[in-house]
Order: C-alpha cells, then sequence, then structure tokens
C-alpha cells in the first residue's frame, strides 16, 4: 500500500506554511489529474491543473463567506497523476490515490484535466459511502453511456456516476435527445431556470434531494463564459459566481460533503481571469468541505 508522502509535492495550492502541507497533518489532499484524451473540441485542458494551482499563489487565503482561513487545517498538494497509462489508467489511478486519501480520512479535491478524471474519484467516494449524491455544475448533461467507443469518455461521466450514486444535476444547457429521455426531472436544474428565477428557492429544492454524503464535481463551463471562457466547451447562459458559491455553502449547512473536483479548465494566452476563478471556487469547496464535517471555523 502507497503513502501520500510518496506522491507528494513540494509546492501546491495555495501560497501557505510547508508545515500546513505535509500530507500526515494535512485535512485536504489536491490531486492534480493532467488529462486530455477524449475531449473533442479544443484541446488543453490538461495545463489546466497547473493554471489552477499557479492561479491560487495569488489568492488571499481568507475565505469571506466562511470567515475564515480553510489552509489552517492543511493542504497537501500531491504529484500530478501518472497518465501515461491512457485513460483505463487513469481511471484507475485517480480512484486509487482518492481512495486511499479517504482512508486516512482526509478529503479529496482533484483538479482536471477532462471531466472524466472525476470517474475514478466518484468511484472510490461511492465505494467508502453507505449513499452517496453527486452533485454536478456543467453545462452539458454528460449522460452518454459510449461516445467515440468508450464508456470512460468525458461526454459519459454522470451515466457512470449515476450507476454508483444519486445524481443531482446543476446549470445544465446543452443535451442531446438520447440524454433528455434519460434524465431525471426532478434532479435536473436547467440554466436558464436558474437565471431566470426571481430567488433562489431552487437552491432549497437541491438541498432536499441531498441523502448521506455528497460529492461535488464542477465542470467550470458551468459558468457563464463571460465569467469563465477557457474552457474546451463554452456555452452561453451560464451561472454567476454567487450562484455557485452560495450553493456551496447551502450543500455544506445540508450534508457531509467528502470530496470533490474542479475541472476542464482550457488555459488561454493572456487570459488568466478563467484560472484564477478555478482556483477560488476549489477554495471555496475546500472551505465547504471542511465546514460540513466539522472542521471549520
Amino acid at each position: 500500500m502507497f503513502t501520500l508522502d510518496e506522491l507528494w509535492a513540494t509546492g501546491g495550492f495555495l501560497e501557505i506554511d510547508d508545515a500546513l502541507r505535509e500530507p500526515e497533518g494535512a485535512r485536504v489532499v489536491v490531486i492534480p489529474a493532467a488529462f486530455d484524451g477524449t475531449s473533442t473540441w479544443v484541446k488543453g485542458a490538461d495545463k489546466g491543473p497547473a493554471a489552477m494551482i499557479e492561479a491560487s499563489q495569488h489568492l488571499e487565503n481568507y475565505e469571506p463567506e466562511d470567515a475564515w482561513e480553510p489552509s489552517d487545517r492543511g493542504i497537501a498538494t500531491l504529484r500530478a497523476i501518472d497518465v501515461s497509462g491512457g485513460l483505463g489508467g487513469v481511471v484507475t489511478s485517480i480512484e486509487s490515490v482518492t481512495g486511499r486519501t479517504m482512508d486516512l480520512g482526509k478529503i479529496p479535491v482533484v483538479l482536471g484535466g477532462e471531466h472524466s478524471v472525476s470517474i475514478g474519484a466518484i468511484r472510490a467516494a461511492a465505494a467508502r459511502s453507505g449513499r452517496l449524491t453527486v452533485v454536478q455544475i456543467d453545462a452539458h448533461a454528460d449522460l452518454r453511456e459510449s461516445y467515440h467507443g468508450s464508456g470512460l469518455n468525458h461526454a459519459c461521466v454522470m451515466a457512470r456516476a449515476r450507476e454508483v450514486a444519486d445524481i443531482v444535476q446543476i446549470g445544465l444547457r446543452s443535451v442531446s435527445h438520447g440524454e433528455l429521455v434519460t434524465m431525471d426531472p426532478e434532479r435536473t436544474f436547467w440554466a436558464h431556470e436558474i437565471v431566470e428565477s426571481p430567488d433562489e428557492s431552487w437552491m432549497r429544492r437541491v438541498e432536499a434531494l441531498l441523502g448521506g454524503d455528497v460529492y461535488v464535481t464542477i465542470d467550470l463551463d458551468g459558468f457563464d463564459p463571460s465569467i469563465v471562457p477557457a474552457t474546451g466547451t463554452p456555452e452561453p447562459g451560464g451561472l454567476r459566481w454567487g450562484q455557485v458559491s452560495r450553493l456551496l455553502g447551502r450543500i455544506a449547512d445540508r450534508a457531509r460533503i467528502v470530496g470533490g473536483d474542479v475541472v476542464e479548465l482550457c488555459p488561454l494566452a493572456g487570459q488568466h481571469a478563467s484560472a484564477q476563478v478555478g482556483a477560488k471556487i476549489t477554495q471555496r469547496l475546500i472551505s465547504c468541505a471542511l465546514r460540513s464535517q466539522g472542521f471549520g471555523p
């Protein structure tokens, strides 16, 4: 059985003291998964983890919505997952590392990479939860059973997730007919309905669907492209920062967040705001996950 020390990177997410980066004492483990093998439009998501980690160095560690510094609980960052074995190997490696992280009582946060990197992490979380709900923030349904000859394609992530967990899909605005007929309308929150809503009653509906542990997967194209243009498949009409941030806070109030990921950043030269949003929402996810497990302020 490997140890996290064997995979530990000396630098990492946020600018924090070295003592807070040590795997043994850290409550959170960031797992970079720099893989982009099945994306079908703009390539470059494999550069996403490094870009978000670099951007995080320029964030303040104070998290204003929860009024504390979640980094005080320790955030260890591992070396990037080995992606040389192809998609199947990547999924297996992420499942193994995520599972080991959870077995040690820590909260895994995967940084992608294309969305397929979430499959292994979700499987690991489901195997360790009596009941798991996967909350997806995304422009796309990702419910295809197979795409371009693979059931592990980035377009199949939520099809794999619902094999092992309940799912709640938020911010959708791009879906095929084949996906649509398999969707549960009670667990689907369309972006246009959220954007046009006069209040946040939709969040209460999300809360009511949460059962057991929660894993949060955030595809950055869930945000409107005016906020995050640097993604491989941007879709207009997306979510705003405040909507996503407040939703994470309400999930933390209601359920135990056991892990999560932030994926699909495709860095653009000269456009650093997207990486900054990716890093900031990762910090927010970390804060909410810690708080949900009783490690908050």
